[in-house]
Formats: C-alpha cells, structure tokens, sequence
C-alpha cells in the first residue's frame, strides 16, 4: 500500500471519528509507574471507566506492593468496571511483578533521564507491558510521539483498509506519526482509543458496524464473522410399528408356535430310552462301638513264710 494512499485513509478515518466522539484529556501530573500501571488498566476500557478503577487501587489498597501479591482472582473482581476485568488484571499484576523485580521498589522516574528509544525498549521487556502500554507511557510520560494503539483500533484499521493482515499480526501502523503531528498526538490518540473501545468491545454489534460503513463502506467484508454453531443433526427416521393382527391370525400364530414347541419335545422323549427304576439302597447299619470297662489290676501281696521252730519232742 503506497503512502499517500494510507495517509488519505487515515485522515478520512479521523474525519469520521471526530463526529462521533471528544478527545479526553489526560492527566500529566502522575509519576511514570503510574502512567504505565494507568495504561494497564485503560487498554480495552472507557477513560471513566479507567480513571474510576485506578482511584479505587491506590485507596483501597495500603500501597503497589499488595496489589502486586493478590491473586488474580482478587484483581480481577476490583476491576469489574472495566471491559475485560480478567485481562486487565494480568497486565497489572505482571508489570508491577517486572518493575519490582527490575529495580526492586516501585520507583521508574529515572526513565526520563535516558533517551527516549532507550526507554521505550526497557519498557517494553517488561513482562506484561503491551504495545499499546509502551506508547502511552511514552506519549504522556516520557514526552515522546507515539499513538497508543488497542486491539480494538487496529480490528477498525484493517477493516478500513488502513493496514494490512500482516501489518494487524504486528500491531503496527506505519506512517501514523508522520500524518498526525506531535502537538495533536494526545488528540488523536483519545478518539482512536474510542474507536477501539466500541469495536474491540462487540465488534459484532449494531453501532460498531454502522460507524464502520460510515468510515469505509465496504469494511462490511472485512470486519469479523460471528462464528455459526453447525446445526445439530435430524433426528434417524423411526419405522412405522407393524399394524396389529386380528384376533382370529393371533391365535392361529400361538398354536403354530405352541405345536413347534411341542414336536421336538416328543421327539426327544422317543429317542431317549426308559431307565429301570433304581433299586433302593440297603440301610446301612452303623458298626456298634464296644466300649470294654477298664478292669482294675489286682495287686497280690507278697507271701512270706513264717518259719516256726519245732519244739523238741
């Protein structure tokens, strides 16, 4: 796609937008680290939306460092103002665990001393910082030009023709910050954030794709489908029951199935022979036990002789 062709289609797509929305402005008097914990929570989200979560953090809170250690689960029902909660919530978690880790305290303000390419190329190895997060950061905190760019905006831009698919994949615009000036970079940037809110919210829904055909008439085609659950299959066709038999066919079907019942049990009779009638069994007798008297042991004493003398006749 040549320049000025990208240029003009993004100028008709400023032309549009200006219509529909106001640019906010956004406040200068905060630190880095919350300009950069702010953009987490503004990507997919209305500015009130924004403003009024990021109020709550710093009061409800005793400071960054217990935000840092709550779950996510926890994150994410403080931030339920907030078009994705969920995603919101990682984005601020893992930063803050990055900057702490990176310098270990929650202070980023020497940022400003160094170059702002250098700058931008620190905060964008953080873990959780997304495109969009490093320019806004470098847009209203380190005095750089850069658009912040949501994944809502980018959806619009390729659906108007402005970037390509692939240019999409990389969340880049080229020739963006040539064609809007510096001093209207804040501008622009508040009214492309707009834009990418009520795309990126339902992309699907009326007032989404009526502000698309009114930038580009055929972004129709361009703009996502809702994916169509397959229809779930027919029912398999149930045969018709057999028609009931008559009273008269019932019995006649009974018979036939009793007599072929019956003509191999007879057969089978004829074939077996007849068994002679078992003999019964002699009673047996039980062997008698004799139980002999234990007879008692005589003992005989022994017999000693008396020898007597004979008197003397």
């Amino acid at each position: 796609m040549a320049t000025p062709n990208r240029s003009a289609l993004i100028a008709r797509t400023l032309k549009v937008i200006r219509k529909h929305y106001k640019p906010v402005a956004q406040p200068k008097d905060r630190s880095v680290l919350e300009h950069l914990l702010f953009a987490c929570v503004l990507e997919d989200s209305p500015q009130e939306a924004a403003e009024q979560v990021f109020h709550a953090l710093k009061h409800d809170y005793f400071g960054w460092n217990e935000v840092r250690v709550s779950t996510i689960r926890e994150l994410t029902d403080a931030l339920k103002p907030l078009v994705n909660p969920a995603a919101s919530a990682a984005r601020l978690k893992q930063t803050l665990h990055a900057v702490f880790e990176s310098v270990y305290e929650f202070d980023i303000e020497s940022l400003k001393k160094q170059n702002i390419g250098q700058a931008a190329k620190l905060l964008q190895k953080y873990n959780g910082t997304t495109p969009f997060v490093v320019a806004y950061v470098t847009q209203n905190a380190l005095g750089g030009h850069a658009i912040p760019l949501n994944r809502g905006t980018l959806i619009a831009l390729r659906a108007a023709r402005v970037i390509s698919d692939a240019e999409f994949k990389q969340a880049i615009v080229p020739g963006l910050e040539r064609t809007v000036p510096k001093n209207k970079g804040g501008e622009i940037g508040s009214l492309l954030h707009q834009l990418g809110v009520e795309v990126g919210r339902n992309p699907y829904g009326p007032a989404a794709r009526k502000l698309m055909l009114e930038i580009d008439p055929n972004s129709k085609d361009h703009l996502p489908k809702r994916q169509v659950k397959p229809a779930p299959e027919p029912p398999k066709p149930v045969a018709p029951p057999a028609p009931a038999k008559g009273a008269a066919a019932v019995a006649d079907a009974k018979k036939k199935a009793a007599a072929a019942k019956e003509q191999p049990a007879k057969a089978a009779d004829k074939k077996k022979p007849e068994k002679p009638p078992a003999k019964p069994a002699a009673p047996t007798k039980k062997p008698t036990k004799i139980t002999k008297k234990p007879t008692k042991k005589v003992t005989k004493k022994p017999t000693t002789r008396r020898l007597t003398k004979k008197k003397p006749r």
